[in-house]
């Protein structure tokens, strides 16, 4: 166990919360870098949280603009304190979106207007039934080529790849919040078939996490 890493809680503007993004922010921009398109085009954050991982990628890519959302508002000014802080002017002012909200989902933007789609981190504490709202959302938000980036740790054929994400999960599970633990890629996989999305790619990350790549079925 880190002992550096602040007591678990998975609040979007807590010290836990920023510890781990430091420590993922690089890895993903690696993939990012890789992944996201060369063309100038939009690309959205689901549950933005802070902000500090929109606020951290978007200098890089100056031919793209960048649009944040959560479902929670209180964090929006957090998100856009940042931006004028790192002078960011590719990034939209954040918009309110809630996968288990369908009326929510076209905040961001119009059906087939986003390159890319991005979630980090979010799956350890929310419930598995949202996999069905984000995959959904994915399906209209994206253009036909447009990919769904998830990233976190996951279990894999309901095993767990490590000591340490067992650990990991068994430290979320002794919170008593029912939803917290880790997911399995299965049920992720299983929501995007039902959406007409697919598992492109699964790409290990360090510390034990995976980068899943969604995309339309051909």
């Amino acid at each position: 166990m880190n002992q550096d890493r602040p007591p678990l809680d998975p609040h979007p503007l807590s010290e836990y919360v920023a510890w781990a993004g430091s420590r993922n922010r690089d890895p993903l921009l690696g993939v990012l870098k890789e992944k996201l398109p060369k063309d100038p085009s939009r690309v959205l954050e689901m549950a933005s949280g802070s902000g500090m991982h929109i606020n951290y990628f978007a200098p890089h890519f100056d031919h793209l603009h960048f649009h944040p959302s959560d479902k929670d508002i209180e964090v929006f000014n957090n998100i856009k304190k940042l931006s004028t802080e790192h002078n960011n002017d590719n990034i939209a002012d954040p918009a309110h979106l809630d996968l288990t909200e369908p009326e929510t989902w076209f905040n961001p933007g119009p059906p087939n207007s986003f390159s890319a789609i991005f979630c980090i981190n979010i799956f350890q504490v929310a419930p598995i039934t949202i996999a069905d709202g984000m995959m959904e959302c994915a399906s209209h938000l994206l253009t036909d080529e447009g990919i769904l980036l998830i990233y976190g740790p996951f279990k894999v054929e309901d095993s767990f790849t490590t000591d340490s994400n067992k650990e990991f999960h068994e430290t979320l599970s002794s919170a008593g919040v029912p939803e917290w633990g880790l997911k399995d890629v299965a049920d992720l996989r299983k929501a995007a078939e039902r959406h007409g999305m697919e598992l492109k790619e699964q790409i290990d990350m360090p510390v034990n996490n995976f980068s899943l790549i969604f995309g339309k079925k051909n």
